[in-house]
């Protein structure tokens, strides 16, 4: 029993797995705030584009 309790300790598989995923999780919220950003650049620049054109057949 106390072989089994020993080798449990020293298995750090399950802790390399939950590492791994929260670096997973931490570089998904990365890329969602990059693109949300980006996004709303990208959003601004076409309102930006359009109010111009619209202006310019006037």
């Amino acid at each position: 029993m106390k072989n089994l309790v020993a080798r449990f300790r020293k298995d750090e598989s399950g802790a390399t797995a939950i590492e791994y995923g929260l670096i997973a999780a931490l570089i998904g919220v990365a890329i969602i705030g990059a693109v949300t950003l980006a996004g709303q650049e990208v959003a601004n620049t076409f309102n930006s584009v359009a109010t111009n054109l619209q202006n310019a057949g006037n």
